[in-house]
């Protein structure tokens, strides 16, 4: 969130590690309990009802949406008009409230198709999965408002990658701050960026070419809309000013959000007292928390109970759900039934959603070493998975400990992932792609994830 000191920017190699490495990052995530937020900050349910409020409009088309099982990726312009004339809105609203509601993880594609997610599915009752839907949207906020028509897309991605900055200020400030402060703050900012800058082309890419000539300093303009595109997702507000607002005040939620950023941290949901009870996903949550030994014995405790039949057709249902934390635990808890789970494992090797976690679990149940278990996966596989396991890490785990999920990517180079990732199709990826580049300290790596991001947002490859 501050000023780097001068590095080389080369995109580095990532080491071949397993993917099960991968499938560990959630079950291994830290534990330290979270720091409590700054004196004067709302409660989580207070916070919580805000972004339920901020994202009414986005919820709203995205429940119309899986109920008319509408066409997915770029909006078409009859579902627009449909949605539209459902919804008393204008079509302009409509791909506005479409477009946030896929950067918050409240729509996901599956087969072209829209389908809700399971932030929408958990919203009215689970106050975190809200959180970290508006938190999704926050880190998304220059591509739910897309820069001016005619904008250098360098200049750009500069102001983009000088923002958490501002808003750190803004954060520590505990108060409005001047726009003509900020604008200082951000012109000197974007100097220390492209001091730093150094491109080097990899492969037999070309070198990217040098932005073309602008009269007079677009950062002004740019910082307008980078403030009023922070405010679109109900960061910040701007006020003062006869002509343009005078100063910018972050809102609750965007102090909020700040501080978890500066304290890299994610708050997770706390696991419920009594896991043998409850049904598969709440016990898989329950033990989200805890550490791989006392999380086997509470699997154990929870199987003990059950006919082991329906024990695990009630894990392979709760792996079917959109959250893929509760996908990697469940195939954890499936572990500790053994034998039995073979035959319910193999029926289920063919959906794809599944396919990843089954052919893991079968290797594994055939006596290959965890380590060289991802070898039954095929390129693609290995790379859904790597997606899926990334969104669990995004929405329960700590910011570096996606960073840190690189390392088990089984591409050689970034490029390669990027490349891999946006022709694999996980329902996630946009999300995913944004998170880490929110996440990630290297600014040239995080400018190559963003425009990843925004080139699956946009639909292109």
């Amino acid at each position: 969130m501050t000023s780097r000191t001068p590095r080389d920017s080369r995109l580095r190699l990532v080491p071949r590690q397993p993917i099960a490495a991968a499938r560990r990052a959630v079950a291994n995530r830290g534990s330290r309990p979270a720091p409590r937020p700054p004196a004067g900050t709302p409660a989580r349910p207070e916070l919580a009802r805000q972004a339920r409020a901020g994202l009414a409009g986005a919820v709203r088309l995205a429940r119309w949406a899986a109920e008319e099982r509408a066409p997915g990726g770029a909006l078409r312009e009859e579902t627009a008009d449909r949605a539209a004339a459902a919804l008393g809105l204008t079509a302009g609203q409509v791909r506005s409230d479409w477009d946030r509601a896929r950067l918050a993880g409240l729509l996901e594609l599956h087969d072209g198709t829209a389908r809700p997610g399971w932030r929408l599915q958990a919203w009215d009752r689970d106050d975190s999965a809200v959180l970290r839907g508006w938190v999704a949207l926050f880190d998304a906020w220059s591509l739910a408002h897309p820069e001016p028509a005619g904008t250098d897309p360098t200049v750009a991605a500069e102001v983009v990658e000088a923002a958490p900055q501002l808003l750190s200020v803004m954060h520590l400030s505990a108060g409005p701050v001047s726009v003509a402060m900020l604008l200082d703050l951000l012109q000197q900012r974007v100097a220390e960026i492209r001091a730093e800058r150094c491109e080097i082309p990899y492969g037999d890419r070309p070198a990217p070419a040098a932005p073309a000539p602008v009269t007079g300093d677009p950062l002004p303009e740019l910082l307008d809309w980078a403030l009023r595109g922070l405010a679109s997702v109900g960061a910040l507000v701007m006020r003062g000013g006869s002509g343009a607002p005078a100063e910018a005040l972050l809102t609750p939620l965007g102090n909020w959000a700040v501080w978890v950023k500066l304290e890299q941290i994610c708050v997770a949901a706390q696991s419920p007292a009594g896991n043998i009870e409850l049904s598969a996903e709440a016990m898989l949550r329950g033990c989200a928390d805890l550490t791989p030994g006392p999380a086997r014995a509470e699997y154990r405790a929870w199987l003990a109970a059950r006919p082991v039949r329906s024990a695990v057709e009630e894990l392979l249902d709760a792996a079917r759900a959109d959250d893929a934390m509760v996908r990697g635990l469940a195939f954890e808890a499936l572990r500790a039934v053994g034998a039995p789970a073979e035959p319910a494992v193999r029926a289920v090797a063919g959906e794809p959603v599944l396919r990843p976690y089954a052919l893991l679990w079968l290797a594994e149940h055939e006596g290959h070493d965890p380590e060289d278990a991802a070898e039954v996966l095929t390129r693609e596989e290995a790379t859904w998975l790597w997606v899926d396991t990334a969104a669990a890490v995004a929405d329960h785990g700590e910011s570096r400990l996606l960073v840190r999920h690189l390392d088990s990517a089984v591409q050689g180079t970034v490029p390669g992932l990027l490349e891999e990732v946006r022709a694999v199709g996980h329902p996630r990826t946009v999300q995913v792609l944004v998170a880490l580049a929110a996440a990630h300290p290297d600014p040239a790596l995080a400018k190559a994830v963003r425009r990843a991001a925004f080139q699956v947002h946009r639909g292109g490859a």
